[in-house]
């Protein structure tokens, strides 16, 4: 019988969605606070379509639920990257006690 070993993936063909590791803390609390609103947004998703009326043209079979989870999920996963909320902005200001972000930086509102 023939053994099976497993041998390490080289770089070059590692999957493309892996994000280099992060160095120091404050690379390692952006992505945490990326991370926080993905999951954010990908909830207030999941509740939105929770909330919907009716079926759709299509029905809501096990197929269409999987492609709206996938579709949600990288959906969240884009608007936290590419900060359209701004809610990891605020949190990475919070946790480091500067006043950088946009937001801090208008002062009150009238």
């Amino acid at each position: 019988m023939t053994t099976i070993t497993s041998a390490p993936v080289p770089a070059t063909m590692a999957p493309a969605t892996q994000a280099p590791a992060p160095t120091t803390d404050r690379a390692r609390l952006h992505q945490a606070a990326q991370a926080f609103e993905a999951i954010f947004v990908r909830e207030m998703l999941t509740t939105a379509r929770a909330a919907s009326v009716g079926d759709t043209p299509w029905g809501n079979d096990q197929g269409n639920e999987t492609f709206n989870s996938m579709r949600d999920e990288r959906f969240a996963d884009l608007t936290a990257r590419s900060g359209a909320i701004g809610l990891s902005r605020q949190i990475e200001a919070q946790l480091t006690g500067s006043n950088t972000p946009a937001a801090a930086q208008k002062g009150p509102r009238p």
